[in-house]
């Protein structure tokens, strides 16, 4: 187990679905009442989903559309949970799963630098010495003290792989948010990922 840094045992997701324009809550008390049943049944993202990653490791997850793929990166980072099964993580994890996620729209690209460190367990102090590496990676020095609600999402998308990367973390996950990034920025992605695979950390 020590060389294991993710695995999944026997993983499912459930989802509850809601008719468009009410909560979930609503609708199954208004149906409880005119006893229509329950609604839309679950949506199952995700069932019995067993693999392990060990360090060194670079895995790719393919599949169509609604296949569960970002389910499983969310399972990893932490941001929701299996319904049944165990989700095992050995490590610091750094996660670019969606462009906005642990960033805040009214702050500036250099504020969420420093949010989104916090928000992964990185003190101040550690966040300032990557600093210059970071801003150096993303290319925004022009615009890094600019408000991220004005970002496009391919500045986006250069500031949250270039936090998610320089932070040191030992698992690093990274969704189809790339693909909204230049061709250039894509290939300096990539070959930071393998940097990450030569040392032994993990990447999915």
């Amino acid at each position: 187990m020590s060389d294991v840094t993710i695995k999944l045992e026997n993983v499912s997701k459930r989802y509850r679905l809601g008719q468009s324009g009410y909560s979930s809550l609503r609708e199954d008390i208004v149906n409880i009442f005119r006893k229509r049943g329950s609604g839309p049944g679950p949506f199952w993202a995700l069932r019995d989903v067993s693999f392990e990653v060990k360090k060194g490791e670079a895995v790719g997850i393919i599949g169509y559309n609604g296949a569960g793929k970002s389910t499983i990166l969310k399972l990893l980072a932490n941001v929701t949970e299996p319904s049944s099964g165990s989700v095992l993580t050995n490590g610091k994890i750094g996660a670019l799963i969606e462009l906005s996620a642990g960033f805040h729209p009214e702050l500036t690209g250099r504020e969420n630098i420093y949010l989104y460190g916090s928000i992964i367990g990185m003190k101040r102090s550690y966040i300032k010495q990557r600093y210059s590496e970071i801003l150096e990676f993303s290319g925004l020095k022009k615009f890094i003290d600019t408000p991220i609600k004005r970002y496009s999402s391919g500045m986006l998308a250069r500031l949250g792989f270039s936090v998610s990367s320089h932070l040191d973390p030992d698992i690093l996950l990274v969704d189809e948010v790339l693909s909204v990034g230049d061709y250039m920025f894509q290939n300096k992605c990539l070959k930071k990922m393998m940097e990450f695979r030569d040392t032994d950390r993990t990447i999915v």
